[in-house]
């Protein structure tokens, strides 16, 4: 018998095993007593367990309650935070979905929330409202990757601009899902933005209304100095003549700076690269500045130091216009002495040719204290210079802009009274061309041939038309003067013209309407070479004539030598297809 409480457990088992546990074998007994022992001590055991995970039980349900409370109160603040924010917050599937949307969809856009949500993005948005001209399918065209955008959108009456950011959700394979973003509205900043440009396009309206205003009363000075100094005139009067044009063309260098700094100023001046020859550039800067440099009786000289390339791709403009600003500059302060260009290939690679280009002269030199302040705007090394020489101090500012534009540092070597050397390094493009076509050079004329070439001239200023009447007369050219665009259309069905110089503005039809009149008609007379001529001085009027279809550009006032030498290009083009 065991000597204590019998644990319901081993009864269970004793009473299943038909045992007799009341044995007096006390082997038996005393084996009985640790089996009931070490259910008893089980028991104990569970529990203290049960104890144990009651407590747990309850610190975990009280965690729990807490941290419910917290993502409550967080998930609250969130919302609270996300519906009083200053834009929309936005989140779509991967078809373009609206999944959620904030309280501020409803204030900007005037739908209403439940309403939106599930409906395509597609749904509120007009391709014409984006702005930028970007087409729907170019924004959204690659899933999976960043958007941005600014569009309007009109509610209750008033129109809104709002910019669009929004990043691509994947899921955690890297699964493209859907969107999330922002629409924050910048009406303000658009708005501004399309004062300033309309500000822009007024400024620039007004540089070229006022650049046209001084060319055409300058055109008729340069104009009847040409003639003059093409007639019989005294000996005493050459002098005074000279002057003139000299007058009238540094005037004009003076309007073409302003505009040049403007466009620079502005961003609109860009890098256009073309073919071009080297050869045939370098010839042309030399005879265009030994004859000046000759009356005043100035050594200049071109020195290729090293063999360099002819065929190279860049921007010829450009490069022109700085070498030839920087030589007019070293013309203008050299009295005595020499002026020398020098041109060296500082070596090939990866197709790309590096050119020192550097000009010296023997001039009056430049301080050390100011060639740094030279480069600056409307500024120059002193004031007795800006007396005694002239000018308005943008030459050198707008060289450093162009070669900026290009890469491109512009230095200075000088010691006063002892000339100055300015020099660039540049990389060009080789050209993958054999040979390079160049149209003949435009050289100074004393004397001009005859010319059987028949031409009609659309301009309508009574002074302009006096001056081209006595050049076109001077070369025994047969022409024509229509004072608007039907008068142009009118003379040109009635009779056969070889080439037209069409003034673009003028009365009735301008001269790009009238253009495209003459290029849509039926018969030959479609095709007859146009050449804008005008003293407008518009940043983008040589790509409207090229836009119109005309044939070339000229600008007034114009140099006789290079109309000539047009008119002459144009007679032997002719003459080849009779």
């Amino acid at each position: 018998m065991l000597d204590t409480q019998t644990h319901r457990l081993l009864l269970r088992q004793l009473k299943k095993s038909n045992l007799d546990y009341l044995s007096n074998d006390p082997n038996f007994t005393n084996f009985l007593e640790l089996i009931n022992s070490a259910y008893f001590s089980f028991d104990k055991d569970v529990k203290h367990i049960e104890n144990i995970l009651e407590e747990s039980s309850k610190e975990m349900f009280m965690v729990n309650q807490k941290l419910i409370a917290e993502r409550d109160k967080t998930k609250i603040k969130l919302m609270n935070l996300v519906d009083n924010i200053g834009g929309v917050i936005f989140e779509t599937d991967a078809k373009g979905n609206f999944t959620f949307l904030n309280n501020a969809w409803e204030r900007y856009s005037g739908y209403p929330l439940e309403t939106s949500i599930g409906k395509n993005f597609l749904d509120f948005l007009r391709g014409e409202h984006i702005d930028g001209g970007r087409r729907i399918n170019e924004i959204f065209g690659r899933r999976g990757e960043d958007i941005k955008f600014i569009f309007r959108h009109k509610n209750k009456g008033q129109t809104m601009w709002f910019e669009v950011k929004s990043k691509p959700i994947k899921n955690n394979e890297g699964k493209f899902i859907g969107y999330i973003g922002t629409i924050i509205e910048v009406t303000n900043l658009k708005e501004t933005e399309i004062k300033l440009q309309k500000a822009s396009k007024s400024k620039d309206e007004f540089l070229s209304t006022m650049s046209h205003e001084i060319r055409t009363p300058l055109n008729a000075v340069t104009g009847l100095t040409n003639i003059l100094l093409m007639e019989e005139h005294l000996p005493e009067q050459l002098e005074n003549l000279k002057a003139l044009k000299y007058s009238g063309e540094h005037l004009l260098g003076l309007i073409n700076d302003l505009l040049d700094f403007d466009k620079i100023k502005s961003g609109k001046l860009k890098i256009n690269e073309k073919d071009f020859s080297l050869n045939y550039f370098l010839e042309n800067i030399k005879s265009h500045f030994s004859l000046r440099a000759e009356k005043n009786g100035i050594i200049f000289n071109v020195i290729k130091e090293n063999e360099i390339p002819n065929a190279i791709i860049g921007d010829k403009l450009k490069l022109t216009q700085v070498i030839k600003n920087l030589l007019s500059n070293s013309l203008k302060f050299t009295e005595k002495g020499s002026i020398v260009l020098r041109v060296k290939n500082l070596g090939i690679e990866k197709n790309k040719v590096t050119l020192k280009f550097k000009i010296t002269d023997t001039g009056i030199g430049i301080s050390r204290a100011k060639q740094k302040s030279i480069f600056e705007s409307f500024v120059q090394a002193n004031s007795d210079i800006s007396v005694k020489y002239g000018g308005t101090g943008l030459g050198l500012s707008i060289c450093k802009k162009l070669l900026n534009l290009q890469n491109s540092q512009l230095k200075v070597k000088s010691d006063l009274g002892k000339g100055a050397t300015f020099s660039f390094k540049i990389k060009f493009k080789l050209s993958n061309r054999l040979s390079q076509y160049e149209p003949e050079m435009v050289k100074m004329k004393t004397t001009f041939k005859p010319l059987k070439i028949r031409v009609l001239v659309a301009e309508d200023n009574k002074m302009n038309v006096l001056i081209i009447k006595k050049i076109l007369s001077k070369w025994d050219i047969r022409y024509e003067i229509a004072e608007n665009g039907q008068e142009v259309l009118d003379l040109l069905d009635r009779n056969e013209f070889d080439i037209i110089l069409m003034d673009l503005q003028m009365p009735v039809l301008n001269g790009y309407e009238t253009t495209k009149r003459i290029r849509n008609l039926s018969n030959d007379k479609a095709s007859i070479p146009i050449i804008a001529l005008t003293a407008f001085a518009q940043t983008d009027i040589k790509e409207k004539t090229k836009l119109h279809k005309m044939n070339g550009f000229m600008s007034k006032p114009f140099d006789p030598s290079k109309l000539y030498t047009l008119l002459e290009f144009y007679t032997h083009k002719s003459a080849n297809c009779l």
